[in-house]
């Protein structure tokens, strides 16, 4: 039924459940996983003669984010490789995440998102909705959440 699964993952204890049942999903389809993160984009912080203190270069934050895109995608090759499942992984930046995983699936050319169900609560779910919210709102192909 399905042959490419999108797995974003944002390196949550949420998110990493999610992982491990989506390698276990996709040995049960005969599917391969394509794993996803989304980082923040760079922000430049220096105001007029002021450079604060934890000041970080854009070459600094582009090596800090492969790192954390890197340990958060390898969870996804571990479940992976642990299912018997073919993954591959990709990261981008983006002040949108849902966007970037619609883009993502589109991209990679992904049949189904499986993800998990965090997000906010409350007030801010009310102005900000939930990411997973976001991507079932914005996709056209089917989205699993794990709750």
């Amino acid at each position: 039924m399905f042959k490419n699964i999108l797995v974003p993952t944002d390196g949550s204890a949420l998110s990493c459940k999610a992982v491990k049942k989506a390698a276990v999903f996709a040995k049960k389809m005969g599917a391969k996983i394509t794993g996803f993160h989304v980082a923040p984009v760079y922000r430049f912080n220096i105001y007029a003669d002021y450079v604060p203190p934890n000041f970080e270069s854009p070459q600094a934050y582009s090596v800090r984010i492969k790192k954390v895109a890197q340990r958060h995608l390898d969870v996804i090759k571990k479940a992976a490789a642990e299912a018997g499942v073919t993954c591959s992984c990709y990261y981008t930046t983006s002040d949108f995440p849902a966007d970037a995983i619609v883009k993502a699936a589109k991209k990679y050319k992904c049949d189904v998102i499986f993800m998990a169900s965090h997000g906010r609560t409350g007030l801010s779910r009310l102005l900000l909705g939930s990411e997973t919210t976001k991507v079932l709102t914005h996709t056209k192909i089917p989205v699993l959440v794990y709750r």
